[in-house]
């Protein structure tokens, strides 16, 4: 559950910080004082989307930090082990967006992404805004609440990629029939150009080894006429380098018995003739193993002709040639392939029993859990003083199979205007309409395992003894996990176990938000001021008492 939640220049909040109970929380106060600033912080701690516009005029960035106790959350702990953060009893997201609309985000003081914080917070909150009920007419929104219910949102993310792997096979046997001679015709080119580069036989290795051979064979002459000349110097002629050296080497070595200071002069040439010896030594072998090969010359410079005539062909460089041989064999597999028009029409028959068999299973799940989740949302309707309404999931069959099953999901209400059911967006109104998305939203929570409900202002378009039961609902709820609730009814704040006030302050130009913890007097005044207005009596507060021990009394 969550345990602490704390701001840093988020909006009109300049520091807050909040320490959150269990049970069911209110959080109350004047119209634009910025009660679901709260949840709009948490929601971006928990990976919701932020910009600069969440800064506070005058300050460079905005912080939020919200610690979790995770101590019953194994899927949590097992999560944050598999993306190498550190997993202990407490779980701290925090989230900072500058003014340039830049953001970064931590868990458990590592660096994370936006993604990260999204993941880890569909096991923490669930959010339940105040517009709900508006996205409750939507068809995806009434699948994806039917799907999420039962438990099938895996099995339709089964159903979507055998669908799309359907889709695509069937793409491809269309293609392939629709396509063959000209797939033909392409084959056929591509069989003759690999049948020519394979021919060749090349290498990338064999480039520069054949530019090094034709260099040394090409100046064949030249290096036998260079290697024999410095022998000559060095060690052949009459007045060779080797012979003059050892005569001085010795001569001084003599007179070195006279003056040692010619004996390191005598040392040094004494090294030279054994490093001259060396490259004499090397100079015979070259010169011995150096050839003219007019034959093996003419053979290399056809090979470079060859490859080189490629070259020009593909226009690519010779180091290239062999990826272009690869990517031409892996198009003809694959074209080999789409020629099997038969083979491609069994793959897409394949896939789509493959599809089907999935999706059927989903429509039995949608059936059972349809039937259950009308009864239960019918019962809690019932309590919200729609006793005449009956609410049905019909699951009408799809003309065609679709990426998300067999059928659509529409919720229907009957006996709001007649008694057949018709669909919700038809037959409700604005008033009846948010008292059943209510009374999904709290059957839907009780059967998620997220630990913390917030509820935004769902009590809109509803007051007096329905609000009481709202109330009533969200402290059974309460009993169960922890809620918090922003709302403007006494009725449904008098039933929290604990309750918040919202203020906001003006001073020297600027306005601030501030939250405050209500004591059991505190809480008196504030049910007082929602049930009377501006003007508080007697009457109100004694009112707004018994309200308090009212609910106290039902929690019992």
């Amino acid at each position: 559950m969550l345990r602490h939640l704390t701001l840093r220049d988020f909006v009109i909040v300049d520091r807050l910080e909040l320490e959150f109970a269990a049970g069911f929380g209110a959080l109350t106060g004047e119209t634009g004082a910025g009660k679901s600033i709260l949840i709009d912080a948490l929601a971006l701690a928990l990976g919701e989307r932020g910009d600069a516009g969440v800064v506070r005029a005058g300050c460079d960035k905005a912080e939020i930090a919200a610690t979790f106790d995770i101590a019953g959350l194994p899927v949590v702990t097992a999560w944050l082990d598999e993306n190498g953060l550190d997993a202990s009893e407490d779980l701290l997201l925090r989230r900072v967006v500058d003014a340039n609309g830049r953001s970064r985000a931590w868990i458990n003081g590592s660096p994370a992404t936006v993604q990260q914080l999204r993941e880890v917070g569909e096991w923490l909150v669930d959010i339940h805004g105040q517009h709900a009920h508006q996205s409750l007419l939507r068809a995806d929104a009434q699948r994806q609440l039917l799907d999420s219910h039962g438990g099938l949102l895996d099995l339709g993310r089964e159903v979507a990629a055998a669908w799309k792997t359907w889709r695509d096979a069937e793409q491809a046997w269309q293609a392939a029939n629709d396509g063959v001679q000209a797939l033909q015709r392409e084959r056929e080119q591509l069989e003759w150009q690999v049948g020519e580069l394979a021919a060749l036989a090349f290498t990338a290795d064999e480039w520069e080894t054949l530019e090094g051979e034709h260099r040394r064979l090409a100046h064949a002459a030249s290096l036998i006429e260079g290697a024999q000349f410095a022998l000559a110097v060095l060690a052949d002629d009459d007045a060779a380098c080797e012979r003059q050296i050892d005569q001085v080497a010795t001569r001084l070595a003599d007179l070195a018995a006279y003056d040692p200071a010619l004996a390191d002069v005598a040392g040094v040439l004494a090294s030279m003739q054994a490093e001259l010896a060396d490259a004499v030594s090397t100079l015979r072998r070259y010169a011995d193993r150096v050839d003219l090969d007019p034959g093996r010359l003419a053979d290399v410079e056809k090979r470079i002709e060859a490859i080189l005539a490629q070259v020009r062909r593909h226009r690519v460089s010779p180091p290239e040639l062999p990826a272009l041989l690869a990517g031409w064999q892996q198009r003809l597999a694959e074209l080999a392939a789409a020629a099997d028009v038969d083979a491609l029409r069994a793959a897409s028959d394949a896939a789509q029993a493959a599809y089907r068999t999935l999706a059927q299973r989903l429509s039995a799940g949608r059936q059972q859990v349809a039937a259950d989740m009308g009864e239960r949302v019918s019962e809690i309707m019932r309590r919200l003083a729609l006793s005449s309404g009956r609410f049905e999931i019909a699951l009408p069959a799809l003309d065609n199979p679709a990426v998300y099953g067999l059928e659509q999901v529409e919720f229907r209400i009957g006996g709001l205007a007649g008694n057949d059911a018709r669909p919700l967006a038809k037959v409700a109104s604005g008033g009846e309409l948010s008292r059943i998305s209510l009374a999904i939203q709290v059957l839907t929570s009780r059967s998620a395992s997220v630990p913390t409900l917030i509820f935004d202002e769902v009590d809109v378009g509803i007051g007096g003894g329905v609000a009481e039961i709202v109330g009533r609902l969200l402290r059974e709820l309460g009993g169960e996990r922890q809620v918090l609730c922003v709302t403007h009814l006494a009725q449904v704040a008098a039933q929290a176990d604990w309750q918040w006030q919202v203020s906001k302050t003006t001073r020297d130009g600027v306005t601030r938000s501030a939250i405050q913890p209500l004591d059991d007097a505190g809480r008196v005044g504030e049910i007082a001021r929602m049930l009377g207005g501006v003007e508080v009596t007697g009457i109100t507060l004694e009112h707004a008492r018994e309200m308090l021990r009212a609910g106290a009394e039902q929690a019992r």
